[in-house]
């Protein structure tokens, strides 16, 4: 893998733990959560109109595809509403290559290797060492589950995504109608909080838009990628967004604990290249 892709995937991954940070940050994370979906939409709606239209057979994995992320954004918003950017985000991230590794062990039979099965379980430690202390006193429980919520449906979408990616016969056209539908995700936000749109500021409208761009240069960046680098080095590399995400939590949002999440973080992405690095 040539430097300069590398650097392309840790761009992506540092986009992609900042745009995370602007909704963890937000005042209204629903209002927040739905500008970020209006921002896919605008330059996928660009993208449509100049792509060709993806084959049929794909079609209802996008419709799942949307689905699936209506909840990953629900999961996204309530589990900022209970815990830290810095624990939130490496559980939400890390728990992905796990689950679809044992995924493919339970559904399709696939024999994991030894170092896929270490990789899990450095994940899982690293899940209890971000937790720790949350863990012992009782507190942290729902931002543990709203996270794990938050992978579920990552790991769900990346499995359907995976699928209609090869039946659509032009990656783009799959992941710009993909993007397209977010319409429907923003529109949702939209009605729920269709009393105080007006009363949203310039300056949320715009910091919210550009963080739905920025999320989309993060997956086209990662996209891009794939087409010069082994999928499982790709995918390994771009979690290092959950060590960005630490960083951004303890400098920026003043979190702390910076020792332990920053260990925790470190011991999730050796799991994740290990899963990742096992299974291309």
């Amino acid at each position: 893998m040539s430097a300069a892709i590398v650097a392309i995937i840790l761009s992506a991954a540092l986009l992609h733990a900042v745009w995370n940070a602007i909704v963890k940050t937000a005042a209204d994370r629903t209002s927040m959560l739905g500008l970020v979906a209006l921002g896919h939409v605008i330059p996928a709606t660009v993208m449509i109109v100049l792509l060709p239209l993806p084959n049929t057979a794909s079609l209802p994995y996008i419709a799942m595809s949307t689905v699936v992320h209506w909840g990953y954004y629900f999961f996204l918003g309530r589990a900022y509403a209970h815990g830290e950017l810095g624990v939130v985000y490496p559980i939400a991230r890390g728990v992905v290559p796990a689950l679809v590794s044992l995924w493919a062990f339970l559904l399709l039979g696939e024999v994991l290797p030894v170092a896929v099965w270490l990789g899990i379980a450095l994940i899982v430690t690293g899940i209890l060492l971000s937790n720790w202390r949350a863990l012992k006193t009782g507190v942290g429980g729902t931002a543990l589950a709203l996270s794990f919520g938050t992978g579920l449906c990552i790991s769900v979408y990346s499995v359907v995504d995976g699928i209609g990616v090869r039946l659509s016969g032009d990656t783009l056209s799959y992941w710009a109608w993909g993007a397209f539908l977010h319409l429907f995700i923003a529109g949702f936000a939209g009605l729920k909080r269709r009393n105080v749109l007006a009363d949203i500021p310039a300056r949320v409208w715009a910091v919210g838009i550009s963080g739905g761009i920025v999320s989309m240069i993060a997956y086209g960046l990662v996209l891009y990628a794939k087409n010069f680098a082994p999928l499982g080095a790709v995918s390994a590399l771009r979690e290092t967004s959950v060590i960005f995400a630490t960083l951004i939590g303890y400098f920026v949002l003043k979190e702390g604990n910076l020792k332990r999440r920053l260990a925790a973080a470190v011991l999730m992405s050796f799991g994740i290249a290990m899963i990742g690095l096992n299974t291309a």
